[in-house]
């Protein structure tokens, strides 16, 4: 059962299933400054786990820990060699830099560049792969615009082309569905729910509270620290979204 977790006692919260992502303890930030501490459970394979809080949580902070963007300043975290080299990012929109001279489809196909590599040709079959990514996000007619004419929306769309591309087993978002319309939202909702269905792990930050209890099992609460980890139902009650904000106000 989730539970208020105290700060110099967290214990792991999230014990069934085969872990695919672990943390005990861990505290990342930046310059020797934690911004999110003392974080234990695991994401087990195959599951699905929305990451939320309220702003300045340390959320995206934790997602770069896992990413491996940085070491943890205390404590452990722990990834399979092999599920690391099956692990996609996806960043937030703000940090990918869309003036860079790229048609739509030449960045959707990048997302095969573990499969391809520097030297291989880009054949047919990894062709096909592309076109049909941006037939399943709608973005067929634009594959050859530049990436920085597309809209929010649309530039969104275009990186789940490129996660499809990348055909990961470990999925980390990092605020995918900011700036976007709501339709475009759940278009791209779906299409987790369904890599999912596939026996793919899903892990997201995520600010939406409806998104997050209508599709997602397991949620991680943070506010500088870890609140609570386990269903979404028993995480996101009044009580420990209440806890959060209190505890990110007094931490800052």
């Amino acid at each position: 059962m989730a539970m208020l977790i105290p700060e110099a006692a967290v214990e792991d919260v999230h014990l069934s299933g085969e872990p695919v992502i672990a943390l005990r303890e861990a505290t990342f930030g930046w310059r020797g400054r934690a911004a999110v501490q003392a974080v234990s459970g695991h994401f087990d394979r195959g599951s699905m786990t929305a990451i939320a809080g309220p702003n300045g949580a340390g959320k995206s902070t934790l997602i770069k820990g896992i990413v491996g963007l940085m070491r943890p300043l205390a404590g452990d975290l722990d990834i399979d060699p092999q599920d690391r080299l099956r692990l996609a990012w996806l960043p937030q929109a703000a940090e990918i830099d869309r003036s860079f001279p790229i048609t739509v489809l030449d960045m959707v196909a990048m997302g095969a560049w573990r499969r391809v590599g520097a030297w291989r040709g880009f054949g047919h079959t990894e062709t096909q792969r592309t076109w049909q990514a941006l037939e399943t996000v709608g973005l067929a007619d634009e594959a050859g615009r530049m990436v920085g004419a597309l809209s929010g929306g649309q530039m969104q769309r275009a990186l789940f082309a490129r996660l499809m591309l990348q055909d990961a087993q470990v999925l980390l978002l990092d605020e995918p569905f900011a700036a976007v319309d709501s339709h475009t939202a759940e278009v791209l909702m779906q299409l987790l729910c369904e890599w999912n269905r596939q026996g793919r792990t899903v892990v997201a930050v995520l600010h939406d509270l409806a998104m997050v209890r209508a599709h997602f099992s397991q949620t991680l609460l943070l506010a500088g620290r870890q609140i609570a980890w386990g269903p979404t139902a028993e995480v996101l009650t009044a009580r420990n979204l209440a806890a959060a904000r209190g505890v990110l106000q007094e931490w800052l």
